[in-house]
């Protein structure tokens, strides 16, 4: 059966693909969730028209996340963060603690488009960023210990 994506679905297309999917799939999951609808002729007629009118804006789209990534490239993030004499850090490093660590370099980006392994340890790291169905950005940060306030005691 073929359908519409009203919405990007993981693994399976992106807003306004036209993919192929079983019929129980469709019926139960994507269309009820308002992920999909399916792709009649008259359907396929309509999301053609708006494709076509909808070009251009995706090329400044594109050439806006295209600059965003050229510009998160760039910047060389550090997160401070406690951590053991061995140098394992207490707790890890999330894409929030990334995202935050971009705006306050004046960038700002969702936590939600960077994926980060887990971070359990002192040392230079990158995280991927997603800022566009054809833009990735590679996030460079440097994962150090905070200075030990309580040695001063």
């Amino acid at each position: 059966m073929q359908v519409i994506l009203k919405k990007d679905v993981e693994k399976l297309g992106y807003a306004n693909d036209i993919v192929d999917v079983k019929p129980g799939y469709a019926n139960n999951y994507l269309i009820p969730q308002g992920f999909a609808i399916a792709a009649t002729a008259s359907a396929k007629k309509v999301l053609a028209e708006n494709l076509k009118q909808r070009a251009h804006k995706d090329a400044k789209i594109l050439a806006d996340a295209q600059a965003l990534a050229a510009q998160i490239e760039a910047l060389e993030l550090v997160i401070t963060v406690k951590a053991s004499e061995e140098g394992k850090i207490f707790g890890t490093v999330t894409s929030a603690d990334l995202a935050e660590a971009l705006a306050a370099k004046g960038v700002e980006v969702d936590r939600k488009v960077i994926s980060v392994e887990a971070v359990k340890q002192i040392g230079q790291y990158e995280a991927a960023a997603k800022l566009h169905r054809e833009v990735k950005a590679a996030v460079k940060f440097a994962v150090v210990a905070e200075a030990a306030k309580e040695s001063n005691e």
